[in-house]
């Protein structure tokens, strides 16, 4: 398919393009057709057609050399036998299948004596991929026009002017483009093809130029998706574009390759039971972490004295005490709030309420013996016996505080 075109050349670079040097060449309407780099159906090119009566079946060399016209068309057949009244629509028949322009009635009858030539830069065709379309820009590597194989037609509307408007021939896509569409514009390859396909009889066989354009200097490039857009035009349609790659990874990418890194360690571990042979550096690096293991673990039974070995007298006999008082005032700090925090509750209450009973004792025998003297600061010495002697550290606590 061919929906976009590039048509920038001057009215004497037409005939160049199409292989008519030395002829005498006729311009019609030429005042209607602009430069466009996104030409779309609707917008008026310029075509190459034969003088009105030359041409056709038993048609003679002198009347071929007489000479051509250059005409201003629209893009979109519009069938002579559309009505008048009707709307026309460009994009209806804007493309023509090389394989039934011999069976539709629509080209059929054109075949004869409406045969022309559209000479172009370049075209555009869509590389589809999902949701996404990529315009491409594809052209000849040296700059030549292309000149694609056409058919003509005129109309007339109700207020009775004349239309003429024409479709471009479309075949197969060759290997080289069939990546990017499954179809392509008829490109007439040489003098030969033009002059067959313009002035042949229509018993001549078409189909040895109405092939796919599959040479080397058919060349493309990637241009911006703004070329969608009917009424973006410039030279920026044509400026190549760096294509981003999508670097979003799919699941069974994702997947394969855990997969691949779980067999490759895998492997490794097997290497290592199986007992292969490492390499000096493994080995090296074997070394180093055990000495490492063995230096940890003689410091650490350096640092706590072996006790494994004393009997049960021996052990009662260490002299816990002195070794606890050694140990500085913001360890006793730490360690006496930790015991606190580790004393359950009812430890607590009943400590509490054996003091309590103990003030209370002692305030009955003040009352019931009032001769017996008490001696002052009692109940406070009771006190700091039995706190002094609830901290008094044990064996067990010293191993948890050193």
């Amino acid at each position: 398919m061919c929906g976009r075109a590039r048509c920038t050349l001057r009215p004497d670079d037409i005939p160049r393009a199409c292989h008519l040097n030395g002829r005498r060449i006729r311009h019609v309407d030429m005042n209607r057709c602009r430069p466009a780099y996104n030409a779309s159906p609707g917008f008026n090119l310029p075509v190459v057609r034969r003088e009105d009566g030359q041409g056709g079946d038993g048609v003679g060399q002198a009347q071929l050399e007489q000479g051509a016209v250059v005409q201003c068309m629209k893009w979109g057949l519009i069938p002579s036998f559309t009505k008048k009244t009707e709307k026309p629509d460009h994009f209806k028949m804007f493309n023509a299948r090389s394989e039934s322009i011999r069976e539709k009635a629509s080209f059929r009858r054109l075949l004869p004596n409406n045969r022309c030539l559209v000479a172009v830069e370049g075209f555009y065709e869509w590389k589809k991929d999902g949701s996404k379309k990529q315009p491409y820009y594809i052209y000849f590597m040296d700059g030549r026009p292309l000149v694609f194989a056409a058919l003509f037609d005129s109309w007339k509307n109700s207020e009775g002017e004349v239309f003429y408007t024409f479709t471009i021939v479309t075949t197969s896509s060759s290997s080289t483009l069939e990546w990017l569409h499954d179809r392509m514009p008829v490109i007439l390859r040489n003098k030969e093809a033009t002059e067959m396909w313009l002035n042949g009889p229509s018993s001549s066989d078409f189909d040895t130029i109405l092939k796919p354009y599959g040479e080397s200097d058919l060349v493309w490039h990637p241009v911006t998706t703004a070329m969608g857009k009917l009424s973006f035009d410039g030279p920026e349609c044509i400026s190549e574009i760096q294509l981003k790659r999508d670097e979003s990874k799919t699941i069974s990418q994702f997947f394969s390759k855990k997969g691949a890194n779980s067999q490759a360690d895998s492997k490794t571990e097997n290497r290592t039971i199986k007992g292969e042979p490492m390499g000096l550096q493994e080995e090296s690096e074997a070394d180093d972490l055990t000495n490492h293991q063995h230096v940890t673990k003689s410091a650490e039974n350096d640092s706590k004295p072996d006790f494994s070995n004393l009997s049960r007298d021996e052990a009662l006999h260490i002299p816990v005490k002195r070794e606890y008082e050694v140990c500085s005032s913001d360890t006793k700090h730490t360690d006496d709030e930790s015991e606190k925090l580790h004393e359950s509750p009812v430890t607590k209450k009943v400590r509490g309420a054996s003091e309590e009973t103990m003030v209370k004792l002692e305030e009955q025998t003040q009352k019931t013996s009032p001769t017996k003297t008490h001696k002052p600061g009692a109940s406070s010495v009771r006190k700091k016996a039995s706190s002094s002697g609830d901290k008094q550290p044990t064996l067990f606590s010293y191993f948890g505080k050193c």
